[in-house]
């Protein structure tokens, strides 16, 4: 077993491809409101020192450093942000709230300081952000056991290990982000070939929640460690009834005309002050029970989106640093993943569990393979057959339109009805132009963006 008081934090950071499809309500804003909200404040926090372990998916990288993505944030946190809040502020006061109004003029006063953080780094939040860049994952967050060959699940895992390396001057321990935890044994061979050591996984629906043998990394038989993450604490932070749900946030669902939160959880006018005590508070809470948790020895491992901290929970950055203070209070050994897993003692893959588990729905891969998605499914698999058989003769174009197929972030989006009509009609865009070019149709782009812009086929073409 691992020592006693050990816990790591993995921060999975990751953004569907929306960079130059669409703005506002299904686009590219998504991925701007992630940079001011997340990014930059969790960048900070790395930055001081805490010992986080941060995931980056290859995808978010090809959109952070795609060519014009940072003016165009720039451009919504000088322009766009000040003038929604304006706009709502002036209609509040309309309506006889000035309460509401002054909450909104403070709250674009966050829109500001992320423009001169972005600002300050010129513009290269990836540069700021490799010094902390871990781990890597698939090259487009593809679900690996519901991809159709071997051949399909190389060129995933190989192209978003060699982009990380090509991308990142620290040293890949071999750390790889398995997208939303999506296990089965018979991808681990895969895993190993690519270079992969370590990769988390959910076992809560074997093991069940506050089991101890969550806190206990497991060997694969084929080689990388397979490190369980601890649903129990998880569920704190991330679970519907968890911190975030406490009166003092600010509501993430009432919205304004310009889609901007002034209420609190509790139907208050949000109160910053309150809310960040609020946090703080909590945060000391977390590491009582991570304390408790590892009392008697284990390696708890704690995975979370980046974006829960700030984009979904807006006091998630506050919450995050403070936790942080409080381990060091405590005595509480906070660790990088990589660090822990070089000390622990892996216990043997158990022989019944062979079945797929993922951090979905019920523990399954169903989010992404249910009849209501099965379209998404099915035809992300057909494609990946054709371009199997089209062997040597596909071309670069269409693998990429191939990686944009294969995102789980299309059948997520449809499967749980997020984004309205965006994941179809961005899932079949890519699937009409993979077809026009193995038709040899031409496409009229020169390129698809800046997605994979270093893509080998040659995973593909191995037997």
């Amino acid at each position: 077993m691992a020592q006693p008081g050990r816990v790591a934090i993995v921060l999975h950071t990751h953004m569907p491809y929306v960079e130059g499809f669409g703005t506002w309500p299904f686009g590219e804003e998504w991925l701007w409101e992630a940079i001011a909200t997340s990014y930059l404040p969790i960048a900070d926090l790395l930055d001081a020192g805490a010992p986080l372990t941060l995931s980056l998916t290859p995808v978010l990288c090809d959109q952070l450093e795609a060519p014009g993505a940072p003016q165009r944030c720039a451009g919504f946190l000088r322009e766009l942000r000040p003038e929604s809040h304006r706009l709502d502020a002036e209609g509040c006061r309309a309506g006889g709230r000035d309460d509401l109004a002054e909450e909104l003029e403070r709250a674009a006063g966050q829109y500001s300081e992320a423009l001169t953080a972005l600002e300050a780094c010129k513009g290269d939040l990836l540069g700021r952000l490799a010094p902390h860049a871990a781990w890597t994952s698939s090259a487009t967050h593809a679900i690996l056991p519901l991809l159709a060959s071997d051949s399909g699940v190389r060129l995933q895992a190989q192209n978003g290990v060699q982009s990380h390396r090509e991308r990142f001057p620290r040293e890949w321990r071999g750390g790889f982000w398995l997208p939303e935890c999506a296990h089965e044994p018979w991808i681990d061979r895969l895993l190993e070939e690519a270079g992969v050591h370590a990769a988390c996984v959910e076992l809560t629906g074997y093991f069940g929640a506050g089991d101890a043998r969550n806190l206990q990394p497991l060997r694969s038989a084929d080689g990388p460690l397979l490190v369980p993450i601890d649903r129990a604490l998880i569920d704190l932070v991330w679970g519907s009834a968890g911190y975030p749900a406490g009166g003092a946030y600010r509501d993430n669902h009432q919205r304004t005309t310009y889609d901007h939160r002034p209420w609190s959880n509790d139907g208050q006018v949000y109160d910053c002050q309150r809310a960040e005590q609020q946090a703080k508070d909590d945060a000391n809470d977390f590491a009582a029970r991570c304390a408790a948790r590892v009392a008697d020895g284990g390696l708890c491992t704690l995975a979370f989106d980046t974006e829960l901290f700030g984009l979904w929970w807006h006091e998630g950055p506050i919450f995050l640093a403070a936790f942080v203070q409080a381990c060091a209070q405590r005595g509480i050994e906070l660790t990088a993943l990589d660090d822990a897993l070089t000390e622990v003692e892996a216990e043997p893959w158990p022989s019944g569990l062979g079945a797929a588990s993922s951090w979905g729905t019920a523990n399954s891969l169903r989010t992404w393979s249910s009849p209501k998605v099965a379209a998404i499914t099915s035809r992300a698999r057909e494609a990946e057959l054709r371009a199997l058989a089209a062997g040597p003769d596909l071309s670069l174009r269409a693998g990429r339109e191939l990686l944009a197929l294969q995102a789980s972030d299309w059948a997520f989006l449809e499967s749980f009805d997020l984004a309205g009509p965006y994941p179809l009609e961005r899932f079949s865009g890519h699937l009409k132009n993979f077809n026009a070019e193995l038709a040899s149709v031409p496409l009229g782009e020169a390129a698809l963006r800046n997605l994979a812009p270093t893509l080998s086929l040659a995973p593909l073409l191995e037997p």
